[in-house]
């Protein structure tokens, strides 16, 4: 995910919240007023995604343009439906009536087959988006519009996690013969057109004239990746493109230009995990762990990117998984050293896998790291080798984006024995009775408390540390676009409102 991390911990209180009981969606849907949209809009966010296939790492900037999900997330955190109209949970059992009349851009009806075609794809896949999915034992399709997810446990995230870029909804048949990787078919408002798309740099999506929802402002959306931030900030200063996601040190490249416009939201979340912590790893001693993040100054990281702050843990207070018992690790070089020797000063030397928006904290972590006496080297990658390799196991350790919404999540993603994103497949006996009790808990009173405990065991076992949160900064054109606002969905980087956006004075 593209950057920007971030300055105040002015994080909106999301909700993780689970409606057990049975919902219905008050959004019909329907249909268009009978305004044409018009002009086009050119949008950037830094990189196109290695794979558009459903549980692929796809930025929400370039996802949302053809995508949808089943649910959103409101302004409040709630529930609301997109895709699922309804929707009735139990400890079990999650079913879902679909929207009516929704088809795929290739034609294909969205309904029950659908949806299981997807939440199957998803499972399948490799990277963290399978692990909140693996609760879910089968997917019965009662009828078109009817579909139920059978459970394995109480999930009461589950409608959480179907909301968020990591479960879109593309074509069953794009999914069966593999095109969607690099053709994508949702169901939103504007499809693919590879005949107006320039490979590898810019691709285009046009109204769909079938789309089920409300008209949208702009005929059409191009999508750019212009990596280089500096590059970025010139193509829109000179209107090559309308807009993006900009960073606070270009900012000087829009003096003098009142139609350039910006506005920031709290969207970045990531921090240092230990992946090779398995018997023999280099960081299996949870002493060489703590050692390593009692040496890490989040402050450095900090005033050096000027638009981020440093956290104590994941979670954001009000949110569930917060734990106010969690102090973090504050820089210690001391007592990182005293670790050390507690472990018996053993070798550690390990490489770093980083990218161009987060070079610059992974090797302030390094060096700060080698304080400690370990040999961290740093090694540099485009973005779509370092989405594709940085938690895959092949580095000891790794920093990256953690952006599940709900403390269930992040513990599947990362941490239980089975996550994707624990390569090593560790898990400590006290941290698997704490989220074990947690998941018992369901929706119940006591559950927040559980799922406390268990990011305290998370964080006294120091399997993650370094945090820092961080902002996005949305820069564009007022003379083309109007309408520009952060998209209600919690913690997404690279996006916007798109269906908001209205062409200013007739498009470009």
């Amino acid at each position: 995910m593209k950057k920007a991390l971030l300055r105040s911990s002015v994080v909106p209180a999301m909700v993780a919240a689970l409606a057990l009981a049975g919902c219905s969606g008050s959004s019909d849907g329907s249909d268009s007023d009978g305004s044409a949209a018009s002009g086009t809009l050119a949008a950037n966010w830094g990189g196109f995604p290695e794979s558009w296939a459903p549980g692929a790492e796809m930025e929400a900037g370039y996802m949302r343009v053809p995508y949808e999900t089943l649910v959103a997330l409101g302004e409040g955190g709630e529930i609301e439906p997109v895709l699922a109209t309804e929707w009735e949970q139990t400890d079990d059992a999650l079913t879902l009536t679909l929207r009516e009349g929704v088809t795929f851009h290739d034609g294909t009806p969205f309904d029950g087959e659908a949806v299981k075609a997807n939440i199957e794809a998803i499972q399948g896949s490799q990277g963290p988006y399978s692990a909140p999915l693996q609760v879910v034992e089968s997917v019965e399709v009662v009828d078109d519009q009817t579909v139920t997810l059978n459970l394995a446990s109480p999930t009461p995230s589950l409608l959480t996690f179907l909301s968020t870029r990591g479960a879109p909804m593309a074509s069953p048949e794009a999914i069966a013969d593999g095109s969607v990787a690099t053709d994508p078919v949702g169901t939103g408002p504007w499809a693919y057109d590879e005949s107006a798309s320039s490979s590898g740099t810019q691709m285009s999506f046009t109204a769909y004239d079938d789309y089920w929802g409300e008209d949208v402002g702009f005929d059409t959306i191009e999508l750019y990746a212009i990596e280089d931030d500096n590059a970025a900030a010139a193509a829109l200063a000179s209107g090559e493109i309308d807009l993006g996601d900009s960073e606070t040190y270009v900012q000087s490249q829009f003096e003098g230009r009142d139609n350039i416009e910006t506005l920031s939201y709290p969207a970045i979340r990531n921090n240092l995990q230990f992946f090779d912590r398995g018997p023999g790893g280099v960081f299996e001693d949870v002493d060489v762990r703590r050692a390593a993040c009692y040496a890490i100054d989040q402050q450095v990281v900090a005033d050096l990117a000027g638009d981020m702050v440093s956290a104590t843990q994941h979670f954001a207070e009000g949110e569930p998984g917060y734990n106010d018992q969690i102090d973090g690790y504050p820089v210690d070089t001391d007592e990182a050293n005293s670790l050390m020797q507690q472990a018996g000063n053993p070798s550690v030397s390990a490489e770093i896998l980083a990218t161009v928006f987060n070079e610059d904290q992974i090797q302030v972590y390094a060096d700060q790291m080698g304080e400690a006496g370990m040999d961290v080297s740093v090694q540099s990658a485009p973005p779509p080798q370092y989405f594709s390799e940085w938690n895959s196991g092949r580095y000891p350790m790794g920093l990256g984006s953690n952006d599940e919404l709900t403390p269930y999540d992040w513990y599947r993603a990362w941490f239980a024995a089975d996550a994707p994103g624990n390569p090593s497949g560790v898990e400590s006996d006290e941290l698997k009775a704490a989220a074990d009790a947690a998941i018992a808990a369901g929706a119940s009173e006591e559950a927040d408390a559980l799922w406390a405990d268990v990011t305290k065991v998370i964080a006294d076992e120091a399997l993650a540390c370094g945090h820092m949160v961080g902002e996005e900064l949305i820069a564009w054109n007022a003379d083309v676009v109007t309408g520009v606002a952060p998209s209600s969905q919690p913690w997404e980087p690279n996006l916007v409102d798109y269906q908001a956006l209205q062409p200013a004075g007739g498009g470009s």
